[in-house]
């Protein structure tokens, strides 16, 4: 039997191509939203789900953060993929050919410099796989799309221009999530654990409830607050720290945290990803 990674999107987006570079031993399944690729983990028709979390332009991937904690899955690794954008077009066509590129609206304020000087207008696209479809069933030699060189090799286009994106750096953090947990350790950089919490309505809570990460020389890399239930005064906090559970100053300070909430839930302990230094 096949294993598969879900993943939101089309064949060609980013988030397929961190599932070929990340797991090239599973077939790669496209969803419709983030919610089916957790389903299709969830019911067994996929072994793990590649998601989006933050980009390093953009910040954090909407509804992600809302959907970990309800999920039932477990993150059990994570990968960087560094955003490299295409123009892409039709087999034989010469940049001095393109009037339009299509693509995501967030790619295309990526590349204001390049399309400005060769005199390429901007159209809005769903998504920037659907644009390089889009190009290649279009049939205008006109028309280019900004993606990866992934769509490419999948809707049949040629690469004009590589890497044309203003900023070099542009990277998208991902998270692998499982069904079954893993706490392990493994990997050579290190172990990151991620888990929300909920504050107790008591002064200073927050302060309090960090403390502990401090005193105990734990690096904390990432603190998000998000609302719970749209109500303005329940607020839930998405964190990673480097370390494992069962490191004495992690389990000192995921102590003291715990004293000063009203929930923890743990939604992984994984190996750091080297991209991310």
């Amino acid at each position: 039997m096949t294993k598969r990674i879900a993943f939101q999107g089309e064949l060609g987006a980013y988030s397929h191509q961190a599932c070929r570079d990340t797991y090239p031993e599973l077939e790669a399944m496209p969803c419709r939203t983030f919610e089916d690729a957790i389903e299709a983990v969830r019911t067994g028709t996929a072994e793990l789900a590649m998601l989006p979390v933050d980009n390093s332009t953009f910040g954090r991937v909407a509804d992600i953060h809302h959907l970990l904690p309800q999920s039932g899955l477990h993150i059990i690794g994570e990968a960087f993929v560094r955003v490299h954008i295409n123009l892409l077009a039709l087999p034989g066509t010469a940049i001095g050919d393109i009037e339009q590129a299509m693509s995501h609206t967030m790619l295309l304020g990526q590349c204001r410099a390049f399309l400005e000087k060769h005199g390429i207008h901007r159209v809005t696209g769903a998504d920037t796989a659907g644009s390089a479809r889009h190009v290649a069933e279009l049939g205008k030699p006109a028309m280019a799309a900004l993606a990866s060189e992934l769509a490419g090799e999948i809707y049949g286009l040629d690469v004009l221009a590589r890497h044309i994106e203003d900023q070099g750096d542009n990277t998208t953090r991902f998270l692998v999530m499982s069904r079954e947990m893993d706490h392990k350790r493994r990997g050579d950089d290190g172990m990151i654990t991620s888990f929300v919490f909920q504050v107790r309505n008591i002064p200073a809570a927050l302060y309090k409830a960090m403390g502990g990460f401090a005193t105990n020389g734990i690096n904390m890399t990432k603190l998000e607050s998000y609302m719970v239930g749209g109500s303005f005064t329940a607020t839930q906090f998405y964190a990673d720290i480097e370390g494992h559970p069962d490191d004495p100053g992690v389990k000192l300070a995921l102590e003291e945290l715990e004293y000063f909430t009203s929930n923890i839930t743990m939604l992984g302990v994984y190996p750091a990803d080297p991209g991310r230094g």
